[in-house]
């Protein structure tokens, strides 16, 4: 038997050849080695494909270079000091963007903290809980809130939640004020007549405004990971006694924690690039405000809409550099949700 060979016709009619030598000599047989012949067709896809994902990565890093070398003057004369000061005076040689990105991180928090619980039971009622008839009205409405321009947030927020926000305010410092973040230092919850003016255009207004306009996003991808569990572990659960809660908590909620936890940091990484809705909200201020409830607030985005027609040479190129700043932070954001996505269950046709 030694020296005999056999042929075998692989995958897209390739042969491949392999030795039988191990029958002779008791030896476990070596793997075949199959040689695919792609179509035309696969071709064509694959090539296409991969020109897509290197022309995103191109494009994100372009934008990235054009960042960099716009800013690299600003950045060259205010060095690490650019992260820590809180002051923006480019023609002094005074400029930083601790004051905007403390204000950008704190109504990115907000708006995730509200939009969160929301978007989840959203997306919970939809799946799980919604009869046929009605979740398709509902899907329609979640994805049509996604598509309202954010300057028609702005008016809703500017115009009509702010005025009827403010005894939330009022009441949220009365009660939660021990709270170093929510207390108020120039307001009297306690005073009937005491001034509304110190708790409107806060972080805590625009932080509800740019809630709902994350909350569509989040509910999408939620929606999408709840819809998937398998129909097999929801059956077993009711067979096992289990009411619709004990199914969610114990197989809808851990099945879907990889789609929680994108949508959440998709969310966020819309919330800290708000622009429009945040300008027409807040009254902008530049120093440390950790106070959320009090009057004035700033964002890197919408200092640099606010600055950026009246601004030119130096003064553009800090700009520059506080919108390389935040681009940063947003690329570290969506690499952390697709991180989390990759190692969840919800995620686990990413291993492959």
């Amino acid at each position: 038997m030694a020296g005999v060979t056999m042929e075998a016709f692989g995958a897209g009619g390739a042969v491949e050849t392999t030795s039988v030598d191990h029958v002779a000599t008791g030896e476990p047989a070596p793997p075949r080695r199959l040689v695919v012949r792609k179509g035309r067709g696969d071709r064509i896809f694959f090539g296409g494909a991969s020109f897509s994902g290197a022309f995103v990565l191109a494009i994100m890093v372009a934008v990235g270079v054009f960042l960099a070398i716009q800013a690299s003057q600003a950045l060259k004369s205010s060095g690490f000091s650019f992260l820590t000061t809180s002051v923006w005076q480019p023609d002094r040689g005074e400029f930083g963007i601790a004051a905007i990105m403390l204000g950008t991180v704190l109504i990115a928090l907000v708006a995730v903290a509200i939009a969160l619980p929301i978007s989840m039971g959203t997306a919970l009622f939809i799946t799980e809980v919604a009869p046929k008839w009605l979740r398709s009205w509902l899907i329609a409405l979640v994805d049509l809130m996604a598509a309202v321009p954010s300057v028609v947030y702005g008016l809703w927020g500017a115009y009509l939640l702010q005025g009827k926000i403010v005894g939330l305010s009022r009441w949220i410092n009365a009660w939660f004020g021990w709270i170093p973040f929510l207390d108020v230092a120039r307001a009297d919850p306690n005073s009937p007549l005491s001034s509304e003016s110190v708790y409107t255009a806060s972080t805590f207004i625009a932080g509800v405004v740019v809630a709902m306009m994350v909350m569509p996003i989040q509910c999408v991808v939620m929606r999408e990971v709840f819809s998937q569990v398998p129909l097999g572990e929801r059956e077993g659960a009711y067979a096992l006694g289990s009411t619709r809660w004990g199914m969610i908590r114990v197989v809808a909620l851990p099945f879907g924690r990889g789609g929680i936890i994108g949508g959440t940091m998709l969310g966020l990484g819309r919330a800290l690039g708000e622009t429009i809705a945040v300008v027409m909200i807040i009254s902008p201020r530049f120093d440390l405000n950790f106070h959320v409830l009090e009057a004035g607030s700033n964002s890197v985005s919408s200092h640099i809409a606010l600055l950026t027609f009246e601004s030119s040479g130096f003064g553009l190129s800090a700009l520059m550099a506080a919108g390389l700043a935040l681009f940063a932070v947003t690329l570290v954001v969506n690499f952390t949700a697709s991180w989390f996505v990759a190692r969840s269950r919800s995620g686990a046709s990413s291993e492959a």
